[in-house]
């Protein structure tokens, strides 16, 4: 589910559900190949993707400097990220 900055808040900051933000770009090719992935990671996590594009003040809130980037929020905050590609395993993890 793609989200904005007016959605961002109530979406991830102030809910207590863990998720994972996907910093993507339609442009990236590294990106469109971990749409697979993060489809089969939506099948048991809440994921939300951030086009950095059209976003821009909120990716550079967050540090985004590469994309792809994944940074789960657990309780509303930042508790891990992953810059690049991943294999559904290791973005399992971030949630560990």
């Amino acid at each position: 589910m793609n989200i904005s900055k007016q959605d961002f808040e109530e979406k991830v900051i102030n809910n207590k559900e863990e998720c994972i933000v996907d910093f993507y770009a339609e442009w990236c090719g590294p990106c469109q190949m971990m749409m697979p992935v993060m489809e089969k990671v939506a099948e048991e996590h809440t994921v939300y993707k951030v086009n950095t594009d059209d976003e821009t003040d909120l990716a550079l809130s967050f540090g985004i400097m590469s994309i792809p980037c994944f940074i789960v929020f657990k309780d509303g905050k930042v508790y891990k990220r992953h810059v690049g590609m991943a294999s559904k395993s290791e973005i399992d993890e971030l949630f560990n």
